[in-house]
């Protein structure tokens, strides 16, 4: 069998997958243009991939591809129509990053809370070494505990992040995007009491028709201007210029985004303009990444294309 990996790099250069040669032929691309693609798996049997597109244009000329192994958990890049008509197996991984998604929930959060960034540059700058007092308190900030924190999406992420919440002495509500969660651990709220109550949100749900765009200006709106938003879920679930407009009006008291609509982050994108603002947080995507995290990514995707080789079926998708 060959294999092949066409985005090993987007799994981080300290990965080791010398166990994958035990299954066959194996050529490792860290990184594959969209014009490599078609020579890089013409004789491949199977291919593992994160976000390159896996339809008929990218995968026509591979006859001899049998299985698709996604190396994350969205499948958003996987055109299931084509490959069921062509009898390709593609397979996921879900759940290994639960623990270090949450732990970025927070770091975030507390970040955010606690103004480190101005008390960092602060102390940096040379100010402090200047100052007349031990101490420097021109940023307010509160305690976590007594708050409200309301989590959108309360799948294993958002329970997770539930759970830490109440250990910090959190109040915690929920909303089910898809209307069917009833945890009796935490109270369920429609949309908007969420959006009016809370002290700190946290997205955590999936991508759909009905969740994209569904942090528009007119949502930030609904929040307390004290409130801090937090997004690890999926990028187009906020309208960033809703976004922009909401922080610039100061309608909430600042954000955090792991995710983007567009990634890498376009330059027209309205948020790049608070570049030196400390009311908001990006980081590139990298809730997900912790080391251990990948390496259980990793696990998992030998075992299910060891699995497929078997002729068993492990985490098949649809």
């Amino acid at each position: 069998m060959k294999i092949v990996f066409l985005e090993a790099g987007t799994l981080g250069e300290d990965m080791e997958f010398d166990r994958f040669f035990g299954l066959g032929e194996v050529a490792v691309y860290g990184h594959t243009e969209p014009e490599q693609i078609r020579e890089r798996i013409a004789d491949a049997d199977a291919v593992l991939v994160n976000k390159i597109p896996m339809n008929e244009d990218t995968l026509k000329d591979a006859e001899f591809l049998k299985y698709i192994g996604v190396t994350a958990t969205g499948t958003n890049n996987v055109d299931f129509a084509y490959t069921e008509k062509r009898g390709i197996t593609v397979t996921n991984v879900a759940g290994y990053s639960t623990a270090t998604v949450a732990q970025h929930t927070f770091a975030m959060a507390l970040y955010l809370m606690e103004h480190l960034r101005y008390y960092d540059d602060y102390v940096k700058s040379g100010a402090y070494m200047k100052s007349r007092s031990f101490c420097h308190l021109d940023r307010k900030f509160s305690e976590l505990e007594g708050k409200t924190w309301g989590i959108i999406g309360l799948g294993a992420i958002g329970r997770k992040v539930a759970s830490l919440a109440e250990a910090f002495g959190c109040r915690v509500v929920y909303y089910s995007t898809s209307g069917k969660n009833q945890n009796q651990e935490y109270e369920r709220v429609d949309f908007d009491t969420l959006l009016a109550q809370s002290d700190l949100v946290s997205v955590h749900a999936p991508l759909t028709e009905k969740t994209r765009h569904m942090m528009d200006y007119e949502a930030f709106c609904k929040m307390k201007p004290s409130a801090i938003f937090i997004n690890v879920g999926r990028g187009p679930i906020v309208e960033e210029k809703g976004l922009a407009k909401a922080l610039k009006k100061e309608k909430i008291a600042a954000a955090g985004l792991d995710v983007l609509e567009k990634e890498p982050m376009d330059p027209d994108c309205p948020l790049a303009k608070f570049q030196e603002d400390d009311r908001l947080l990006i980081t590139p995507h990298i809730a997900w990444a912790g080391v251990e995290s990948r390496m259980r990514l990793l696990d998992e995707v030998w075992k299910n294309l060891d699995a497929y080789i078997r002729g068993e079926a492990r985490n098949v998708c649809r």
